[in-house]
C-alpha cells in the first residue's frame, strides 16, 4: 500500500491530480479519497485545488516536509540495515583445544579481524570436554576439538596431522626400546594419551625405562626441544626449524602413519549467524592451504 508520506510527496511534486495518480498507479477517485483522509488527520487544509491544479497551504508546506524527511530517513536506516546484514558484526565466541588456540588459531583469527575489523573475539581454550561443556551451557558458538568426537550436531573435519617421536639424539625408533633416555609424556583428559600408549604397546615389549608426565603439550614440547627427553608430538605443533629429530610413528599391521584430526564442532543455528559463517569461510582458505 502507497505510505502518506510518498502521496504528499508525489501530489507536491506534479501539482496535478491526475498526474499523480497515473505516477503511484490509483484512479483519481481513489487518491482524491486518501487525500481527503489525510487532510482529516492533520485536522488541516493540506492543498488548494483550482483548475490549474494543487497547491499546498502554508500548513500543507510543513506536512510535506515532514513526508519528504520521513521518507528520507527510512530510506537511510534501509541502507544501514542492508550495511549490517551485509557486514559481519557482533561478537564471535569460540571454545578451542589449547594445541590449536597456541599453533593454528592465530593466523585464522588474524585473517578474520583483518577482513572483519567490526566483530568482537571471544576465545575459550581447554581440553575436549571442556569445549563440549562450553558449547552446552552457550558460552561458545562453536568448537575446535581434537581426535575422535561423538559430537551429535553438525561437526566439519578440518585437518588430520601426523604424530612424530621427537629427540634432541634419538634418530630411528629402534633405539627408543635401548635407551635411558626419558620419554616426556603430555596427559590430558582426551584419547591421546591412550592412543599413544596403545601405540608404544603394539611397538615395544617394555615400558619406557624413564617416564616424564606433564599437563601441558608446550611444556612437553620445550622439554623435547631442551634435550631433556624424547616426547610424542603432533605435527601442528612443529614448524620444522626445531633442531630436533622428527620420526614419524606408524601402526605396524599396514605401515600407515599415527594421525590426529581436528574438527569444528557447534549447534545448527550458531553456524547461521554471520559472525560464524564469515569465520568458517577464512578456516576453509586455512585449511585448503594444508591440504
Amino acid at each position: 500500500m502507497v505510505t502518506e508520506e510518498v502521496i504528499l510527496k508525489v501530489l507536491a511534486e506534479e501539482g496535478n491530480m491526475r498526474k499523480a495518480a497515473d505516477r503511484l498507479f490509483l484512479s483519481q477517485p481513489a487518491l482524491s479519497q486518501r487525500l481527503q483522509t489525510i487532510e482529516k488527520e492533520w485536522g488541516e487544509q493540506l492543498f488548494i485545488r483550482s483548475h490549474k491544479g494543487l497547491t499546498a497551504t502554508p500548513a500543507g508546506e510543513h506536512v510535506i516536509e515532514f513526508a519528504k524527511e520521513t521518507i528520507q530517513r527510512k530510506e537511510e536506516v534501509i541502507e544501514a540495515l542492508h550495511m549490517m546484514s551485509s557486514k559481519v558484526h557482533g561478537t564471535l565466541k569460540i571454545a578451542c583445544a589449547t594445541i590449536i588456540g597456541q599453533n593454528w588459531l592465530p593466523k585464522v583469527l588474524k585473517d578474520f579481524v583483518t577482513q572483519y575489523p567490526e566483530a568482537k573475539i571471544q576465545l575459550i581454550t581447554g581440553w575436549s570436554s571442556e569445549i563440549v561443556r562450553a558449547l552446552y551451557e552457550g558460552e561458545a558458538h562453536i568448537g575446535i576439538v581434537r581426535g575422535q568426537t561423538d559430537w551429535k550436531g553438525p561437526k566439519q573435519h578440518l585437518f588430520r596431522d601426523t604424530l612424530y617421536l621427537v629427540d634432541t639424539e634419538l634418530q630411528t625408533l629402534e633405539e627408543v626400546e635401548k635407551t635411558e633416555r626419558p620419554f616426556i609424556q603430555f596427559k590430558s583428559d582426551s584419547n591421546y594419551f591412550e592412543e599413544i600408549q596403545q601405540w608404544w604397546q603394539r611397538h615395544f615389549t617394555v615400558n619406557p625405562k624413564r617416564q616424564i608426565t606433564v599437563d601441558q603439550i608446550e611444556t612437553c614440547k620445550q622439554m623435547a626441544l631442551n634435550g631433556i627427553g624424547y616426547a610424542i608430538l603432533p605435527s601442528i605443533t612443529l614448524d620444522g626449524n626445531e633442531k630436533v629429530h622428527t620420526i614419524a610413528l606408524s601402526d605396524n599391521t599396514e605401515e600407515l602413519e599415527l594421525t590426529r584430526d581436528t574438527w569444528l564442532i557447534g549447534y545448527e543455528t550458531a553456524f547461521e549467524l554471520r559472525q560464524v559463517e564469515a569465520f568458517v569461510e577464512v578456516v576453509k582458505k586455512h585449511v585448503c592451504f594444508l591440504a
